[in-house]
Formats: C-alpha cells, sequence, structure tokens
C-alpha cells in the first residue's frame, strides 16, 4: 500500500503510538515532527516554547512539516498544534492520506497527566485547556483529514486494524484494493464509504429481480450460513428439515404468527422424522422481557430438550431476539435457524446475531451475539401483514439505502408506492438488497467494533421513543423511521448534508406511511433516555448521522444542535 500517511489530533490521542504500529505492519518508515524539531534544534519542546515562545515554535513546525510532507511513503505523526499553520494544512492534505485521531478528553487526561514534556497543559486546569483546544482545533483536523477514527479503545492492533481497512478505500492511495465497507472504531467520518467502494456482491441494483428464490451467504469464517429469500418457502416440505442436524427441534413462535404457519412448520420437521416441541408466546414487544425467556427455558427443560436440539423462530423480531438468546443460552448455546415473517424482521433483525431482551431501562441491554444455522425470508408471509407492520419493515429498508446505497435510496423514493402495495417483485428486491447490505456489514464487524454501529442510523431517537412511550406503544419500526428523520435533521444542523437531503428522508419516511414527529417526552427525558445507548463514550451521547446521503459518519454533537432538533421534531 503506497503513499504518505499523515496523523493529525489532540495530544494524547495516540499518534506516536498508533502511528509506530501503522508504520511497522505497512513496512513503512515512522517519523515525530516533534521528535524531528527536537533533533535539528537540540532542545526539547518545552525548552523551544519556554525561549522561542510558541508563535515561534509554529514557524519551526511548519518548516518540518513542509519538508517531512514531500518525503515518500512515510507515517507521520504530527504535533498537536502542527494544523494550526495554513501552510502546513494544505502540505499535508496535498501530500498523503490524513487521518485525524481522536480521543475524549477524559482519555487524554489519563494518557497525559503525568507528562511534563506537555507545555500547554503546564496550567493549574488541564482539563480546562485542553476543551479549549479542542474547540480551537476541532474544526481544522476535519477540514484537513480524509477520514476519522476514535482512539479510547486502548487495543492498538484493533486500531491499526482500522487504519488499514479505511486506507484500502482511500482514493489518495494507489494500489488499494476495492475492499468494500470497512470496520470503522467509533467514527464513520468524510466520504469513505461509498457506494463506489462496493464489493461485487454489493453493487447498487438497477433493476427489480424476479421474485424467484434466492440464496444471500453471510461469510464469517465456521460461523457463515444462508439467507434463503423467496416466495412460498414454508410451502416446502424439504427446506427447513436441512437446517435441523439432530432429530429434534422447538419452534418458538407467537399466538398471532401461529394460527398462520406454525403448523406448515410443524408437517416439515415430522415429515422428515423430527421431533418438534411447540412454544407460542403473547405477541408484543412488551414481552421480549426476561419473564419470556424463561418460559422458553420451562418449556426445553420440562420437555427434555438436549443440546443438539435445534430451536427455530418463527415470528418477526421479537421471536427472533429472543429465540436467539435462548439458543445462546439454553445448555451454553444450542443451534437455532431464524424463519422472520415480517419485512421488518427479514431485512434487519433475523440477519447478523444479534440476540437479546429489553430492560425497563433501556432497549435491547440485555443479550448476545449469537449467529443461526440459516435464515429463511418466504415473502409471501408478509401479504398477512397489518400496514403498520409493513410500513415499519420499510422504515430499514429506507434506513439501508440512506447509510449505505444512494443509489438504493433512489430507487426506494421511486417504488415506495410499490413495496406499501406489497407488489411481491419490489419487496422480494428490498429484501435482498436490504440482505447483501446488511451481511457484507456484518461480514467485517460481527460484533459491532465499530462499522456495524452505523446499522442503527435513526435508532438512538427510536429507543428513546420507544422506551419514552412503552414498549408496544409504537412499533420499533414506527420510532426508527422517526429516529430517522431526526437524525437527518441533526445532520443537516451540523452541516453534514443539505435541506434537500434531509427534506428527501423526511419525505419516503412519511410516504412509507410512519410517522415523522415525535412525541413531546420533555427535553430532560429525552437526554436521559439518549444516554442509556451501547454506542455512548465517556457520557457523550453518539449519533449515526449521514454525510451525504448514502454514507453516514458516527459522532456526538453539541446540545445546542440537538435541543434544536428535538423542538423541531416534537409535535404540538
Amino acid at each position: 500500500m503506497s503513499g504518505s500517511i499523515f496523523l493529525v489530533g489532540l495530544m494524547g490521542s495516540g499518534k506516536t503510538t498508533i502511528g509506530r504500529a501503522l508504520a511497522k505492519k505497512l513496512n513503512k518508515r515512522f517519523i515525530d515532527s516533534d521528535h524531528e524539531i527536537e533533533a535539528r534544534t537540540g532542545a526539547s519542546i518545552p525548552v523551544i516554547f519556554e525561549i522561542e515562545g510558541e508563535e515561534s515554535f509554529r514557524r519551526r513546525e511548519a518548516e518540518v512539516i513542509r519538508e517531512l510532507s514531500a518525503q515518500p511513503d512515510i507515517v507521520l505523526a504530527t504535533g498537536g498544534g502542527a494544523i494550526l499553520h495554513p501552510e502546513s494544512r494544505t502540505h499535508l492534505k496535498n501530500g498523503g492520506t490524513v487521518i485525524y485521531l481522536r480521543a475524549s478528553i477524559n482519555q487524554i487526561l489519563q494518557r497525559t497527566g503525568r507528562d511534563k514534556n506537555r507545555p500547554l497543559l503546564q496550567t493549574a486546569d488541564p482539563r480546562r485547556k485542553l476543551e479549549e483546544l479542542s474547540r480551537q482545533r476541532e474544526p481544522l483536523y476535519r477540514e484537513v483529514a480524509d477520514f476519522v477514527v476514535e482512539t479510547n479503545r486502548p487495543n492498538v492492533q484493533f486500531l491499526v486494524h482500522t487504519i488499514i481497512s479505511h486506507l484500502e478505500l482511500s482514493p489518495k492511495h494507489q494500489g488499494a484494493d476495492d475492499a468494500g465497507f470497512i470496520p470503522a472504531a467509533a467514527a464513520v467520518a468524510a466520504n469513505f464509504i461509498t457506494p463506489t467502494h462496493a464489493t461485487a456482491s454489493m453493487k447498487p441494483a438497477t433493476a427489480t429481480p424476479s421474485a424467484s428464490r434466492v440464496t444471500i451467504n453471510v461469510e464469517l469464517g465456521e460461523r457463515s450460513y444462508p439467507i434463503v429469500i423467496g416466495r412460498g418457502l414454508l410451502d416446502d416440505a424439504t427446506l427447513l428439515p436441512q437446517f435441523v442436524k439432530g432429530n429434534r427441534a422447538a419452534i418458538v413462535t407467537n399466538d398471532k404468527v401461529a394460527p398462520l404457519y406454525l403448523a406448515r412448520a410443524v408437517a416439515a420437521l415430522r415429515g422428515a422424522g423430527k421431533i418438534v416441541t411447540e412454544i407460542v408466546l403473547p405477541d408484543g414487544e412488551e414481552h421480549k422481557n426476561w419473564g419470556s425467556l424463561m418460559r422458553i427455558f420451562d418449556v426445553l427443560l420440562a420437555e427434555k430438550c438436549d443440546r443438539k436440539t435445534t430451536l427455530i423462530a418463527l415470528g418477526g423480531g421479537v421471536i427472533g431476539d429472543l429465540t436467539g438468546y435462548a439458543a445462546a443460552s439454553y445448555m451454553r448455546g444450542v443451534p437455532f435457524v431464524q424463519v422472520p415473517t415480517t419485512l421488518l424482521s427479514q431485512v434487519d433483525s433475523s440477519v447478523g446475531g444479534k440476540t437479546g431482551i429489553n430492560h425497563p431501562l433501556g432497549k435491547n441491554m440485555i443479550g448476545a451475539f449469537y449467529q443461526p444455522q440459516a435464515v429463511i425470508a418466504d415473502t409471501a408471509t408478509l401479504h398477512t401483514l397489518p400496514p403498520r407492520e409493513l410500513a415499519a419493515g420499510i422504515a430499514e429498508v429506507i434506513k439501508h439505502g440512506a447509510i449505505i446505497d444512494a443509489p438504493f435510496f433512489d430507487w426506494i423514493e421511486a417504488n415506495i408506492g410499490a413495496l406499501v402495495a406489497k407488489d411481491d417483485a419490489a419487496l422480494a428486491h428490498a429484501i435482498r438488497r436490504s440482505c447483501e447490505i446488511k451481511a457484507d456489514v456484518v461480514r467485517q464487524d460481527e460484533r459491532e467494533g465499530g462499522l456495524r454501529a452505523i446499522l442503527n442510523f435513526g435508532h438512538t431517537f427510536g429507543h428513546a421513543i420507544e422506551n419514552g412511550l412503552g414498549y408496544g406503544h409504537w412499533l420499533h419500526g414506527e420510532a426508527v423511521g422517526c429516529g430517522m428523520v431526526m437524525a437527518a435533521d441533526l445532520s443537516h444542523r451540523l452541516g453534514y448534508i443539505d435541506a434537500t437531503a434531509r427534506d428527501r428522508v423526511r419525505s419516503v419516511v412519511a410516504a412509507a406511511g410512519l410517522p415523522v414527529t415525535a412525541p413531546d417526552l420533555g427535553v430532560q427525558r429525552w437526554l436521559e433516555l439518549m444516554e442509556v445507548d451501547k454506542k455512548n463514550e465517556g457520557g457523550q451521547i453518539k449519533f449515526i448521522m449521514i454525510r451525504p446521503l448514502g454514507s453516514p459518519l458516527i459522532d456526538n454533537a453539541p446540545q445546542e444542535l440537538l435541543l434544536q432538533t428535538l423542538a423541531a421534531s416534537i409535535s404540538p
């Protein structure tokens, strides 16, 4: 991988440590600009500051940056204030790929608290000084950076892997391969994930395919599994038994789905010689709790189900999450198969192995990553969905286009009427494309170490709505749809997208039949609910935003802008 790499960021953000490891991994020469200045002058940085003052030091630094940025194939760790000089910013932007390493103030203080070689921190209140420096320099770091990587995680090798994944997509790096999506750390920024970087299996669709059976593979090594999509799959008595390797199966479903599809699934399995246990739970998000999980365990234990028993989730996202968590926990792990019967579960929750239950203080806060043996998505089940349930699923389809694939978003806008009308061809295309997108993201970030978090676009706001109103008052997809409108508004207020893009998101969400105005939970309650989110770090609320439409960004937002979004989004 050719080309020079320049690391910028505040002191203590990890530029030297990560830079050395990155240079070693890429077989490049590592240079620290501060060390270079010290070598040339024969004096330490604090001494130069004391004798010459900061202005003179910045001139020296700019000269060194000018020379070093012209050198080929290096990894350069710059000083925290290097970007203050306009010429330095120009040389860095033109000389190679610039990476902004960003850490929280708390992390920086932990790393630099005893370092006497930080002249700017030799004050009575280092925290206040760092906050001041951050406010001053943040816009300049972002101005020069090709992408941003959060370095609050202490695992240097993880961060190096993250950066290399970014670099594979950087247009500045000659010889970079077409690597598809990447496992970002806690920030995904500035134009590095676009549809033009998609792998062959992720190319934006240009036409609606037929509704025939298709199979997409989620590539996770020994945990890989197929997603089978097609109409009438539950009528194929040979399909489901293929994924039940033992002689026992337990089907978990709910009282709404059971009358429609349970008999067919049971007949297929018993026809293949399997012993089948049926577990029927009450329907609704409010039942995605500890009590329902215990009910599953009670039946499994009473029926003496062993560790070779395959659990089958027949239903929507609640059933899928509950069954997956039960499978991950029962006898420390038994196989399970997802048979999603709602659009939301077919395009999102059944794929990727996220399982769990809700807690009164937060949605999906208790659970496990546990991959299924297969996902069987029968599109015929969508024709029995009530309009609200269908719209809830369309929300997740819209999400995939908004964060990753702008051409797919264009297709959704053009075909929203067909989706609402349950057109088989339109639904098949939406499911297939959504599964392709999610499968590729999961392949590269199975346990949500970075990139996978972008799939939560709209969810920070949406989970707050669900929790604030009480689970079941709004459907999950309804809350996510409204949350996407709010996230797009916040993206606009931060200057990441223009008003046209913001309005497009709002319009397509509304056209799907989803709410676009948020409930009035009270500002303080909104903030409290959003603070209980798995993405948050160091007490800061993290949002998935778009920059531009079709490209994600994970970051926090100034509270005044967040309050403006809340005020604009809450219904009277």
